[in-house]
């Protein structure tokens, strides 16, 4: 079972909604059935941007590319986790973090394994699990 912000990345994907409907407003929908009473867990920036990254890319099955948010690490994070994931070399979220967060270009020059996980490796390994991770 997914973690909260696994599970937004989950029903964000899954939303029945028209193609119209942007991943940002399929995030904000889920992060606020999941977060009713908690808004500064639905604007919790890690796990929304990417999510919002992967879309961007599209690699979440059955939402187009665009642009969906600012540039951010994250992005980048999540991105790689995929790579990583595709190539078969890293399956749990602390060797994935431990990866991707030394080797992301946009993380900081100090040594980023130090920076805590923040949620994205969960929206990740999420789609991951169920599918809709879509193929290059």
């Amino acid at each position: 079972m997914a973690n909260k912000f696994g599970e937004a990345a989950l029903i964000a994907a899954r939303l029945d909604v028209p193609p119209s409907v942007s991943p940002v407003d399929r995030w904000d929908t889920a992060v606020r059935q999941l977060y009713p009473e908690k808004p500064y867990m639905q604007k919790k920036t890690a796990p929304r941007t990417a999510f919002l990254g992967l879309c961007e890319e599209g690699r979440v099955k059955g939402i187009p590319t665009g642009q969906y948010s600012p540039s951010n690490p994250n992005k980048g994070y999540a991105l790689r986790a995929v790579e990583l994931l595709e190539a078969g070399t890293h399956r749990t979220i602390a060797a994935l973090w431990t990866e991707v967060s030394r080797r992301s270009p946009e993380a900081d020059e100090d040594p980023a394994d130090e920076l805590p996980h923040n949620g994205q490796m969960d929206v990740v390994l999420a789609l991951w699990k169920n599918g809709l991770i879509a193929p290059r």
